[in-house]
């Protein structure tokens, strides 16, 4: 490894087995991931930590899933976060709030059956210092310009450091986990596709002294849809709270202009978040003080990897943030894309067929998330909402269709896909109806039973990857063995940190 300046202008240069681009979740998981199985991890961070991220809410695949096999859970008790039980959601044809518990569904009943909500920049900072207690090389403030590439892959990152000087850094493999603004992605080929379905805009900022749920669900997200959209509430502490409206992209107009105002207006049109803010002040310094706009347009990568290179977290993918999928997508990508590279560089599975299987099980995940969100939506029936009619899947034309199915199709049957889009409309209409009869039961049942809810198609094949790494991560080689994804497929080692071929499951 060349540590040393070289003559002229020259770039000085290392080696490293693993080039991770980004100290976010998605980076920080593989990262840590990586390096305690002994290999040359080095992390490049353009920004200094602890810095802003828009606050999230978690599941609790991420929290005893994911994060247990990192080695960072113990960390996250320690902090404090406000445990979050389930979610609140004034949503669909009841007019009454309904409420969902994690510990009804199997899959996640027990002393796990709760998340966080967290504070990003203290989250994210965890999370990376975690990756540097566990041998990787974290590196702030150096921003990456580009990738080192030959005819035959992904060599290595050209950067600038803290400092100013530029430098290179070379792996076996590079890692893009720098978010949805960064440009690294398109070396991996492909092209990017957004989705006309989820096309939103979202005004938030944060409060002081705002109403709290009744317990025990306190702690629970707030989501309340209304004619113009829908907002988050989440109780990032006992007294902070970060509210956003989400509105489609056609009525921009609403959060132009002045922002306070704006804030203010979209609020009264929401009696249930107004009584929540009656008696609240919005925090205008420190790093909450602003009132920020996000464009949280879905879309996905047609590809998320070539020969030396993967893409992970946002750099991938997003989807509507409705669901709190964000981090869970970005930490069980940095997950799936660990096992990829420590079975490669352990000649355990050979590279293709490892990254293969990184690519499958990771875009399966964003498809089902997809495919729950539009069913979400579609379960609003008021009539007189212009925003709720533009989203109804029913009411789409084919194009949209065609576009999901070509994404589910990237994991399965390909072009054959396309041939049943009309199929996959019926069983996602089917899957809707399910969805809102389970909901309109929570809401009307007198023991508040929970189960129609975790019964129904979409919720069960959401929960079910997450709980999968949840319960891996808690038994380990006592947890069931695994059935590979699709035929032929691997299935991943009994601690969680390869991939092997499913006769060796």
């Amino acid at each position: 490894m060349a540590n040393s300046a070289n003559a002229g202008n020259s770039a000085r240069s290392e080696t490293f087995d693993v080039v991770v681009v980004g100290g976010g979740p998605a980076g920080s998981t593989l990262a840590a991931l990586v390096a305690r199985q002994g290999h040359r991890v080095l992390v490049l961070e353009k920004e200094f930590f602890p810095r802003y991220q828009i606050g999230e809410s978690l599941l609790p695949s991420t929290v005893h899933g994911v994060c247990r096999l990192t080695g960072v859970a113990d960390d996250l008790a320690a902090a404090g976060f406000t445990r979050k039980r389930g979610g609140t959601f004034r949503w669909g044809a009841t007019p009454e709030p309904w409420t969902f518990s994690f510990s009804v569904s199997e899959r996640m009943a027990g002393p796990t059956s709760y998340a966080y909500q967290v504070e990003r920049s203290k989250f994210d900072e965890i999370l990376l210092r975690h990756a540097g207690r566990s041998g990787a090389v974290v590196r702030e403030g150096c921003a990456v310009a580009d990738v080192i590439e030959d005819a035959e892959r992904v060599r290595g990152v050209r950067y600038t450091d803290a400092d100013g000087a530029r430098r290179e850094a070379y792996g076996t493999y590079v890692v893009d986990a720098s978010g949805n603004k960064s440009r690294l992605f398109q070396r991996v080929g492909g092209e990017r596709k957004y989705s006309e379905f989820f096309r939103s805009l979202a005004l938030f900022g944060y409060f002081e002294g705002g109403k709290r749920l009744p317990e025990p669900n306190s702690g629970n997200i707030l989501s309340v849809a209304f004619d113009s959209g829908w907002f988050w509430y989440i109780p990032l502490s006992p007294t902070l709270t970060s509210v956003g409206a989400v509105v489609r992209r056609d009525m921009a107009d609403k959060i132009q202009g002045d922002r306070e105002r704006a804030l203010a207006a979209l609020i009264a049109e929401c009696p249930l978040i107004a009584e929540y803010l009656s008696g609240a002040t919005r925090v205008t310094d420190g790093q909450y003080g602003q009132l920020r706009v996000r464009k949280d347009y879905s879309y996905h990568q047609t590809t998320f990897a070539r020969p030396g290179m993967l893409l992970v977290g946002d750099a991938a993918c997003f989807v509507d943030p409705v669901f709190s999928s964000g981090v869970h997508l970005a930490t069980y990508s940095g997950l799936l894309a660990a096992r990829s590279i420590n079975s490669a560089l352990a000649g355990l599975v050979d590279e293709t067929v490892a990254i293969r299987e990184f690519e499958a099980r990771y875009r399966r995940e964003y498809s089902v998330f997809y495919e729950f969100l539009l069913s979400f939506y579609e379960m609003h029936h008021s009539e007189q909402s212009y925003f709720w009619q533009a989203k109804k899947v029913t009411h789409h034309d084919r194009t949209e269709m065609e576009a999901f199915v070509d994404l589910v199709g990237g994991v399965s049957s390909g072009e054959a896909a396309l041939s049943e889009a009309d199929a996959m409309v019926e069983r996602l209409r089917a899957d809707s109806a399910e969805f809102a009869g389970a909901v309109d039961q929570l809401a009307h049942s007198e023991d508040g039973s929970m189960l129609p809810l975790f019964k129904s198609a979409v919720v069960s094949q959401v929960t079910r990857e997450g709980s999968q790494v949840q319960m891996r991560a808690l038994l380990g080689a006592d947890a069931e063995p695994e059935a590979p994804l699709v035929p032929g497929g691997l299935v991943s080692s009994p601690d969680g940190m390869f991939w092997l071929p499913a006769s060796s499951g």
